[in-house]
């Protein structure tokens, strides 16, 4: 723990894990800008994060993509940003609008709106009381929504992921990440390249609603 606490405490670390959170692979030259260092101390950086197991070096013909080791490091940083924030200032009053309505936590849905999904999956037994499964009717509901669920995978299946902002819980695990592929692939949900938001669209406003009775939270 303390080896690992050591190789996050520093700013321009801390900076180029934060912007890995958005899910993407990025170079150590698109790190570099983002984290306003230099490209020799980013690559010195990298070097520390890769050794730490905090990131993942991937090679695709000359060119090198770094990305989050793993969704584990993603949630580790996701509550870190909510426990610094409410040390800092009052929760909630000061969450950019944007980040709070909708972001992405590594590869699945947070903010506002996914914590509406996730107490819709609650409330209408789509998921166990404990946020740790998938129920029958549930995945019956992933299905007919065309959410694409791997039954052979090693990642934790489904969970309940703390979000920062709002206090409560969203879907997180491999059922989170296919929820928040189908919405893109639906055209309900778009990336902000480059930054952690996320903008639902008009077909999203209208099919959140529909499914996952959001009027409230969406208008």
């Amino acid at each position: 723990m303390a080896a690992l606490a050591a190789a996050m405490s520093d700013a321009s670390r801390m900076k180029i894990l934060c912007a890995l959170m958005d899910g993407r692979a990025w170079t150590a030259t698109e790190l570099s800008a983002v984290s306003d260092i230099a490209p020799s101390t980013t690559s010195a950086h990298l070097s520390r994060l890769l050794k730490a197991n905090l990131v993942t070096c991937l090679s695709q013909g000359r060119h090198r993509y770094f990305r989050l080791y793993s969704a584990s490091i993603a949630a580790l940083l996701e509550n870190m940003m909510g426990v610094s924030f409410g040390a800092m200032q009052p929760p909630k009053t000061r969450v950019p609008a944007e980040l709070q309505r909708a972001r992405t936590c590594y590869d699945h849905l947070a903010g506002e709106i996914a914590v509406g999904i996730y107490d819709y999956l609650f409330a209408n037994a789509w998921i166990t009381s404990d946020g740790n499964a998938l129920t029958p009717l549930g995945k019956a509901q992933f299905s007919q929504l065309g959410v694409m669920l791997d039954a052979k995978t090693k990642r934790k299946k489904c969970c309940a992921c703390l979000d920062w902002s709002e206090r409560k819980f969203h879907l997180g695990g491999h059922a989170g990440a296919a929820l928040f592929q189908c919405f893109e692939q639906q055209g309900w949900i778009e990336k902000v390249p480059g930054y952690r938001e996320v903008t639902v669209t008009a077909k999203g406003q209208a099919a959140f609603s529909q499914y996952f009775g959001l009027a409230n939270v969406l208008n």
